[in-house]
């Protein structure tokens, strides 16, 4: 089955008629992302996660979404142990709102309440959190499911918002980089990523600097220029290659 949306096998719009019995056991297993390398972010999640990861731009269609880098080969998550444990600082908000997601199919002027019902949590015996009560009314869990959907989304057009204007003043630029593991593997080439330019940004006229300062974009591309250098710390992740005796 292909993954919808990176991590989803399954996301069905939630209903009183199809879920009312049906309750999410939370289980603390990440393996739906152990083949995510990079996960979309908010720019509010920007403070936290750049203390754990590389945060970089990439091309998504026509527009440009912020990424926190977690593995440095394709279908490569170095933060997922292999009991699917998290083993970073810090989880970004489009893991910790599954097996919930929002699905809309008119350009985002409507949203439906979608559950991923191949996770593993999901169950009709009575487990975890219900989704309804037993007249099929939404439970208080489902009404902070909703809540916290609800400020995603929220959280994610104001970053559309800031990556347009990088956008527009065309502050990013691609970038690439070769690092040798520690262990002395093979020359690893990361590419495909966008960051701003420090040249372009020192020229960029003083009514679009002072535009970036007083709604906190020139803080946001400070910590995704600072957080580039985690990426000798993912370097260092990289496991050692088994070699055949």
């Amino acid at each position: 089955m292909t993954k919808q949306l990176l991590i989803y096998g399954n996301a069905t719009p939630i209903s009183s008629e199809r879920h009312r019995n049906w309750g999410i056991e939370p289980t603390g297993n990440l393996d739906f992302a152990k083949t995510v390398n990079s996960v979309p972010l908010t720019a509010v999640e920007f403070f936290n996660a750049g203390e754990s990861f590389p945060v970089v731009f990439t091309k998504n269609g026509d527009n440009v979404m912020p990424l926190a880098v977690m593995g440095v080969k394709p279908e490569q998550n170095l933060f997922i142990d292999d009991e699917g444990k998290f083993t970073g600082q810090y989880l970004p908000a489009f893991f910790r709102r599954y097996p919930f997601v929002f699905s809309s199919n008119d350009d985002g002027k409507n949203f439906l309440l979608c559950l991923d019902e191949t996770y593993e949590g999901c169950n009709q015996e009575g487990k975890g959190e219900r989704l309804f009560d037993d007249e099929g009314k939404q439970s208080e869990y489902l009404g902070k499911v909703l809540e916290f959907l609800k400020e995603y989304q929220m959280n994610f057009a104001r970053t559309q918002a800031f990556c347009k204007r990088l956008q527009e003043w065309e502050l990013l630029e691609p970038m690439e980089a070769q690092f040798t593991p520690n262990n002395g593997g093979e020359k690893i080439r990361l590419g495909g990523f966008l960051a701003v330019s420090r040249e372009k940004l020192k020229a960029l006229e003083p009514e679009k600097l002072t535009e970036l300062m007083k709604n906190d974009g020139m803080e946001l591309i400070f910590t995704h220029l600072q957080s580039l250098r985690k990426f000798r710390e993912l370097i260092a992740k990289v496991p050692a290659e088994k070699t055949e005796k």
